[in-house]
């Protein structure tokens, strides 16, 4: 089972947030790729753009945030945080 949180953040507070579970026997980078795009769907937002400090962090500890800098279009929170919580 490998299992996404997605938490849109604005002022330190929580917003949304959401879980995105994957049983299927797709490689992890599918399933964050999935998570992240089942997550934009239901928080109707746009899919933020990978950059190499967002990457980065993904990599060394499975967490990561997307800010404005992701977003093409204006977004009326601080940042959305993606974290596996599960991997199995």
């Amino acid at each position: 089972m490998f299992r996404l949180w997605g938490k849109i953040m604005k002022d330190n507070h929580l917003i949304k947030d959401t879980v995105f579970c994957d049983e299927s026997d797709d490689t992890r980078t599918h399933k964050v790729f999935n998570g992240l795009e089942s997550m934009c769907y239901e928080f109707d937002l746009g899919k933020p753009i990978w950059l190499e400090n967002t990457i980065t962090d993904f990599k060394k500890h499975a967490k990561t945030r997307f800010y404005q800098d992701n977003f093409i279009e204006q977004i009326d929170f601080d940042f959305l945080e993606l974290e596996v919580i599960e991997e199995g």
